[in-house]
């Protein structure tokens, strides 16, 4: 019997480059977040300083030549042919960033002095319902231990403003992550406190119990209301019905009349379905987000042209007196103290220099990305019609850029640019086509719009159903099928038609 022998193998493996380690990093980094990673770097780096030093320019690859046989300073950009800071042949950054992240970039604007008095415009993101809920929670009897047990559960409630964990669940979690033990009675009675802060029918677990609260604190206000105690029997018994839209039957179980049936739904259609839509922002947000865009597309002598944001993001270079320190060790005897000292100048140096140098690259490979999306959507630029988007996918950029495709994805990630039109995010401008009855290509996010304001101003009585929005798309001259006309409507969060008819 023949023993089984040594076996070689060959395997490839990624090797990530200090560089491109730090390329990625950028990217990922938004604006905010880019200045606070340079004052750190700033702060555990005392190679890198702040400000200009036109002496210093172009001597940093020399500088980590010397001291670095791994460092490549520009990446191959200056041997005339457009590559991706991110790729080479020993390299796959896609393997470094993990499918659970989600990278967000924002861009940064080189300086123009005739652009001083240009004033961004930025978008007010919303404010804390967390925070608003939490300050409710001393107007209660809760003692000191509850209080923290119910600003545990505030963490629960999800962007719409429910509740969706039982209070089973509550228990065993708050036990595995805060090892504080709490029986289901004294969970559920804080959770039915917190169901009695405002905005009505926040934290509840369903729908239906959210309308039902809004509906029994209309009432506390007006009593007498016919209306509101009959909309509260609809929900409470025949929610299904109604949500399905059965109201025939209905009314014939509650027996009113079309009219009491009508003042009823008027009452349900003025409930909020998600009562943390009071506040625009995430209830997890603590301080109000401002969204200030990455781009601005300006006009100079009619013709359009990117502008990046830098924001408050300085200029960097590497210290002179640690070059000159080096210099200095060079000339000392060698001893393990001169080694260690020189050894540690020189890797501040080099970091200093691929941080400076990963910048450069991040704000060239957004400029490159933002001016090839601005070649490919001029005609939309310009007008700021929606019908003049042509259709644009990620391969299109790459194309144009000569970069990867995951590359344009993780720069268009969460971004925004200001036009003359407004702010956009920049996957606005992505959308895949088809072609139209005349054989032209055009985008479907045209198709969207137009099957959106077919059923804006339908009969509400008598909905249009998905067979006859397609063929009210084929005699605007686009022939689709009925399979993408639920697809489109799925995605633009329209009902079928059963569901849209009004009373």
């Amino acid at each position: 019997m023949q023993k089984a022998g040594l076996q070689q193998t060959i395997t490839q493996t990624t090797k990530l480059t200090p560089a491109q380690i730090q390329v990625i990093r950028m990217l990922e980094l938004p604006s905010v977040e880019l200045n606070q990673r340079i004052n750190e770097e700033l702060q555990m780096n005392p190679a890198l300083e702040e400000g200009r030093d036109d002496a210093a320019t172009n001597e940093y690859g020399d500088t980590y030549d010397e001291f670095d046989d791994n460092y490549m300073p520009d990446d191959g950009y200056d041997d005339g042919r457009q590559r991706d800071p991110l790729q080479n042949e020993d390299f796959n950054y896609e393997q470094y960033i993990s499918d659970d992240e989600t990278p967000s970039y924002m861009l940064h604007q080189q300086y123009n002095p005739a652009d001083e008095d240009r004033r961004e415009v930025p978008i007010i993101g919303g404010s804390s319902l967390i925070e608003e809920l939490k300050s409710q929670i001393y107007l209660t009897k809760m003692t000191k231990p509850q209080r923290h047990i119910a600003k545990w559960v505030l963490g629960n409630i999800d962007d719409d403003g429910y509740l969706r964990r039982t209070t089973e669940q509550l228990v065993d979690d708050i036990m595995f992550q805060e090892q504080i033990t709490v029986t289901d009675e004294e969970m559920a009675e804080i959770v039915r406190q917190i169901k009695e802060f405002d905005p009505p029918g926040i934290a509840s677990a369903n729908l239906q119990e959210c309308l039902i609260k809004q509906l029994e604190v209309k009432l506390e206000e007006e009593p007498d209301s016919q209306s509101i105690q009959l909309a509260i029997s609809i929900l409470s018994k025949y929610f299904d019905h109604f949500s399905k839209h059965h109201f025939d039957q209905v009314k014939r179980l509650l027996k009113c009349t079309d009219e009491q049936f009508q003042d009823a739904v008027q009452e349900i259609m003025r409930l909020n379905q998600k009562p943390a839509n009071a506040f625009t922002g995430s209830v997890y947000d603590t301080q109000r987000e401002t969204i200030i865009p990455d781009f601005t597309i300006e006009e100079r002598d009619n013709e359009l042209f990117v502008v990046l944001n830098t924001g408050d993001v300085p200029e960097l270079h590497v210290s002179k007196e640690y070059n000159r320190m080096l210099e200095e060790y060079d000339r000392m005897p060698r001893t393990q103290e001169t080694r260690q000292a020189k050894n540690f100048i020189k890797q501040k140096i080099n970091e200093a220099g691929i941080f400076i140098e990963a910048i450069k690259q991040r704000n060239e490979t957004l400029m490159k990305t933002m001016t090839a999306i601005l070649r490919m959507q001029y005609d939309f630029f310009l007008d700021g019609e929606e019908t003049s988007l042509k259709p644009m996918v990620l391969q299109n950029i790459a194309d144009l850029t000569g970069y990867d495709v995951s590359t344009i994805s993780r720069v268009s990630n969460s971004k925004y640019v200001q036009t003359r039109h407004g702010i956009y995010p920049l996957k606005y401008f992505f959308s895949e086509s088809m072609t139209n009855a005349d054989g032209d290509e055009i985008s479907t996010r045209e198709i969207k719009k137009i099957l959106q304001e077919l059923i804006e101003a339908e009969d509400k009585q008598n909905p249009l159903t998905d067979e006859q929005l397609v063929d009210a798309l084929s005699q605007h001259g686009y022939p689709i099928a009925r399979r993408t006309i639920a697809k489109y409507r799925d995605l633009l969060n329209i009902p079928v038609a059963r569901l849209r008819k009004s009373v």
